[in-house]
């Protein structure tokens, strides 16, 4: 069985990149706009622009997860196989960036509702007017809690003898929010020498999020948990993670395509 899933996975990878390279609109940025398709409403109004161009993802999901794979790179060398979640005050800062990231995201939906339906929606009421900048930093805290919290599980997943200790420290998690908090200044001057690595890592972000979810998923129906020693032994996993991430946005895409016949935000939407 073994022996012919190390063919059948790479195998499947590459039809689902053939068939996501050939499904997406051309261009690099086409590319990346297919990714975020699959999981942002991208309206016009609520996401950066670059040379005049929209983003591949809004405000917020930019926020969440630039930031998210900016923690996944970080851990990955700080933390390494580091197993446990962080400390209880961490943790209860994740909490909080939840919170933030669900009262003003609520509040922007409850405003959209009113811009764009009369009647009793039109009433509806908003603790504030939401704007890009809030959508920036509250997807980032977002984005830092679910890596944070996401890579220590990995790691429980997958390997034989995880090291034992929190993935991240105060001083470690103090960096690295730090650094995200940096990159958002950056995003909102809308330079296009900070939005264009920003759009390829945001897009990057929402591949990278599913291909380890799915890649502990296949881990367990393959009844492979904790058994893995080195990372070389973790291609075929990692490869049938993304390919498992690559049908997922594929099947989403071509479904909103069918049903609005634009890559862009949804018809009737604005503001």
């Amino acid at each position: 069985m073994q022996g012919m899933l190390r063919w059948l996975i790479p195998l499947a990878t590459l039809t689902a990149l053939g068939a996501w390279v050939s499904l997406a609109p051309p261009g690099a940025m086409g590319k990346l706009d297919a990714i975020g398709y699959a999981v942002c409403h991208r309206l016009e109004a609520r996401s950066f622009h670059v040379s005049g161009r929209q983003m591949p993802l809004c405000a917020r999901c930019t926020g969440e997860f630039n930031a998210a794979v900016i923690a996944l790179i970080v851990q990955g060398f700080v933390s390494r196989r580091r197993s446990r979640w962080p400390s209880r005050g961490i943790l209860a800062l994740l909490v909080l960036f939840f919170i933030l990231f669900a009262v003003d995201g609520s509040n922007s939906y409850l405003y959209l509702l009113k811009q764009n339906r009369a009647g009793l929606l039109a009433n509806l009421p908003t603790l504030y007017v939401p704007n890009n900048t809030l959508r920036l930093f509250t997807g980032s805290g977002m984005g830092l809690a679910l890596a944070c919290l996401l890579y220590p599980m990995y790691n429980q997943s997958l390997w034989h003898a995880p090291d034992e200790r929190p993935s991240l420290s105060w001083p470690q998690f103090g960096g690295l929010a730090g650094a995200v908090l940096l990159v958002n200044f950056g995003i909102l001057t809308e330079n296009p020498l900070v939005l264009y690595p920003v759009a390829l890592l945001s897009a990057l972000g929402v591949l990278t999020l599913l291909s380890m979810v799915f890649s502990m998923v296949w881990v367990i129906m393959m009844k492979q948990d904790n058994s893995f020693e080195r990372p070389g032994q973790l291609w075929l996993p990692a490869a049938a993670g993304l390919t498992l991430a690559l049908l997922l946005l594929l099947s989403i895409d071509w479904l909103r395509f069918h049903l609005t016949q634009t890559w862009s935000g949804f018809p009737g939407l604005s503001g």
